[in-house]
C-alpha cells in the first residue's frame, strides 16, 4: 500500500508539472482566433502566423545569439573557477562560493536593476557605449549561466578519482596537458548539462533582458510579451510549443552522448 500511495502521489506531482505544457500545446491548434472551450476545430495556421511576424523571428535569432555568446562566456569564466574552488583551500573560498551562486537566488528584477544602474555608471566612466548594446545585454546573461557552471561543474569535480591526473602528472604532463587530456574528459558530462542549463536560462530570460535591450532590439521573450498586450491568439502558444521542442530536442540529443543524470 505504501509503494501504490507514493506511485500514486509521484504520478499527481509529475501530471501537475506537465499539465501548463499540455494545455500550451492544445491551445497551439485551436482553429479560432480567441481561445475558448471547447475548441471550434483544429489548425496549424498559428504556427505559419510565426513566420510572418517580424518580431518573433527578429527576437528568436537575437536569444540565440545572446544565448549562444552568455554560455561560451559563462563556460571560459565558470570552468576555471569551479577548478579553484574545488581544488584550492583558501580563506573565503565558502564565501567566493555562494557569491557566485547568488544570481541563482536574487530576484531577476533585481538583478536587472542593478546591472542597469551599473552599465549607466561604466557608460559615463569609459565613454563607451555599453548600454542597450549587445555586448552588455550578453554580460548580464553570463552572471545567468555562471551559477549553473559553478554548480554543476564542481559537482563532477568532487565526485572524480583523481588518482588518474596523478598518474598523467608522475609521467610527465603538466598541469595544463593534464586538465585538456584528463581532466577535462572526466568532468564532460557536468561541462556539458552546464553548457545547456545555462543558455535555456539565458535563452528564456524576461526580467533582467527588459532593462538591458536597447532601441531597434528585441528578445523572444520581450517579443512575446509585447504581442499579449495587444492580442490573444493561439500565435503565442504556437512560438512557446517550438521553444518546448527546441529545447526538449537539444536536451535528448545531449543525453544521448552525454548521460545528465549522473549531474543533474
Amino acid at each position: 500500500m505504501g509503494r501504490v500511495a507514493l506511485n500514486g502521489v509521484a504520478s499527481l506531482t509529475l501530471g501537475f508539472i506537465l499539465l501548463p505544457l499540455i494545455f500550451v500545446t492544445w491551445l497551439a491548434f485551436f482553429a479560432q482566433e480567441i481561445p475558448s472551450f471547447p475548441p471550434e476545430g483544429y489548425s496549424l495556421k498559428w504556427f505559419g502566423e510565426i513566420a510572418g511576424n517580424r518580431n518573433f523571428t527578429t527576437g528568436f535569432f537575437t536569444s540565440l545569439q545572446v544565448g549562444v555568446a552568455a554560455t561560451l562566456l559563462g563556460l571560459a569564466l565558470g570552468v576555471p573557477a569551479s577548478l579553484m574552488l574545488a581544488r584550492r583551500s583558501f580563506k573565503g573560498s565558502g564565501a567566493l562560493n555562494q557569491l557566485l551562486l547568488l544570481p541563482l537566488v536574487v530576484p531577476g528584477v533585481v538583478m536587472g536593476t542593478s546591472i542597469y544602474v551599473f552599465q549607466i555608471e561604466a557608460e559615463i566612466a569609459t565613454e563607451l557605449p555599453i548600454l542597450g548594446s549587445i555586448g552588455g545585454l550578453v554580460a548580464g546573461h553570463t552572471l545567468v549561466v555562471i551559477p549553473w557552471v559553478i554548480r554543476l561543474v564542481t559537482a563532477s569535480l568532487d565526485g572524480l578519482d583523481r588518482s588518474a591526473e596523478e598518474a598523467a602528472q608522475s609521467l610527465g604532463a603538466d598541469q595544463l596537458t593534464t586538465f585538456f587530456r584528463v581532466t577535462l574528459p572526466s568532468i564532460r558530462p557536468g561541462v556539458v548539462a552546464a553548457a545547456l542549463f545555462g543558455f535555456v536560462m539565458s535563452f528564456g530570460n524576461l526580467e533582467m533582458s527588459l532593462f538591458l535591450v536597447g532601441p531597434g532590439r528585441i528578445t523572444l521573450p520581450i517579443a512575446i510579451l509585447q504581442y499579449l498586450e495587444w492580442k490573444i491568439d493561439p500565435t503565442v502558444a504556437a512560438v512557446s510549443v517550438l521553444q518546448i521542442l527546441l529545447i526538449g530536442t537539444a536536451m535528448l540529443i545531449t543525453d544521448r552522448y552525454v548521460k545528465l543524470s549522473r549531474v543533474v
